[in-house]
């Protein structure tokens, strides 16, 4: 199966990168072909333009190459994997700004052309899974909604359909964590990725 994994953490040697390292490791293992996008490394560009936007609702709403790219690997893809750390209880502007650019219509979503209703589009992926570290203890995360977590495994599934499964591996706490605690979560996002069926 062919697994796209999201990185999107401006620093190469963050902790965020090792838990991308270590899932694409356990994805390898399990005999996945993955393509990995680094967000910053790629040089994304985070806002939409206005060109984008007057063709959002056109024949062709993606008009960036590098979006095109994207968007061919998500229409392929049988499993979304997002790493990100969770920054002002959401998801990084980056991410943030892929979802908007990205998952356009035509891409992961349709408008029904009897009702102009939306009707998904990503038949394709069933699976996406959230790896996401958080400063703030679990407690503090459900009260503010975790909305990084809400956008990924609730709205993003909309166009994947119901039947898409999700799965949420969470590093609650990251900044008075130890050393072992970070290993231990490494280690089992490592093994997750492998079970990934």
């Amino acid at each position: 199966m062919l697994v796209a994994v999201v990185s999107a953490h401006p620093s190469a040697d963050s902790f965020c990168h090792h838990l991308a390292a270590r899932a694409v490791a356990g994805l390898h293992a399990a005999g996945h072909q993955v393509e990995l996008i680094d967000l910053y490394a790629d040089g994304f560009r985070v806002a939409m333009t206005a060109e984008e936007r007057y063709a959002y609702h056109g024949e062709s709403p993606i008009c960036d190459p590098l979006v095109e790219r994207y968007a061919a690997i998500v229409q392929h893809a049988g499993a979304l994997v997002f790493v990100y750390p969770t920054w002002w209880s959401t998801l990084p502007a980056i991410l943030k700004g892929w979802l908007e650019r990205v998952m356009v219509p035509g891409v992961s979503f349709r408008f029904d052309e009897r009702t102009g209703k939306v009707k998904p589009a990503l038949g394709n992926v069933r699976t996406i899974i959230g790896i996401s570290t958080y400063g703030s203890p679990r407690t503090y995360v459900r009260l503010m909604n975790d909305n990084g977590r809400r956008i990924l495994t609730r709205a993003l599934r909309v166009s994947c359909g119901l039947r898409t499964r999700t799965r949420w591996l969470a590093l609650y706490g990251i900044d008075s964590s130890t050393e072992l605690e970070r290993s231990e979560f490494a280690a089992r996002v490592e093994r997750s990725m492998a079970d990934l069926r």
